[in-house]
């Protein structure tokens, strides 16, 4: 049975907007190509997925210029998931999305608790052997894996399936999260 492919936070805040991350379009497409290798996995995506009152930004006293406002572009999955994806069935859809960050008074960097359209959270649905990919290592990426491994789950992570907000932590990340018991590949 193929591992499950959690793919975080691949939006266009983080590709080519506001908060845009190194190496994001090369991941984009080398998930994508990935996903493709992989038909029968299971896909689930994660989204930021903010009002304009939420704490990250920098205008409410946060870290974070706005990025992931909900229904706007920057807050849309990179639209080559929809059209590049062969298997229709791996591609985002409302079952496999889950949103985070929708509490306005507290960060929410991992994808753990991240809800669906239909309030189930992906820590729910899941599996046990989970592939995680998306943007940004250090951040979203990092939070969302330590939260599966505490869980129990077996997590692996590729290098080239990330982007990052600088590169030299990312670098750190990765060391980091293999002197956890991550595999990275």
């Amino acid at each position: 049975m193929p591992k499950d492919i959690l793919v975080v936070d691949c939006q266009y805040d983080f590709i080519d907007g506001s908060l845009a991350c190194g190496h994001s379009e090369e991941a984009v497409k080398n998930i994508i190509a990935f996903i493709n290798a992989n038909p029968g996995a299971r896909v689930f995506y994660s989204a930021d997925w903010h009002s304009l009152k939420h704490c990250s930004y920098v205008h409410n006293g946060g870290t974070w210029p706005v990025h992931c406002q909900a229904k706007t572009h920057g807050a849309e999955l990179h639209a080559s998931f929809y059209s590049d994806i062969k298997d229709p069935a791996q591609r985002p859809n409302e079952k496999n999305i889950y949103y985070k960050g929708d509490d306005d008074s507290r960060e929410e960097y991992s994808a753990f608790n991240a809800r669906s359209k239909s309030g189930r959270e992906l820590n729910q649905d899941i599996g046990n052997d989970v592939l995680v990919c998306g943007i940004a290592s250090e951040f979203c990426v990092r939070e969302s894996v330590i939260a599966l491994m505490k869980s129990g789950r077996s997590v692996e992570v590729p290098a080239d399936l990330l982007g990052w907000v600088n590169e030299e932590n990312h670098h750190k990340n990765l060391k980091e999260l293999s002197d956890m018991g991550v595999k990275v590949s």
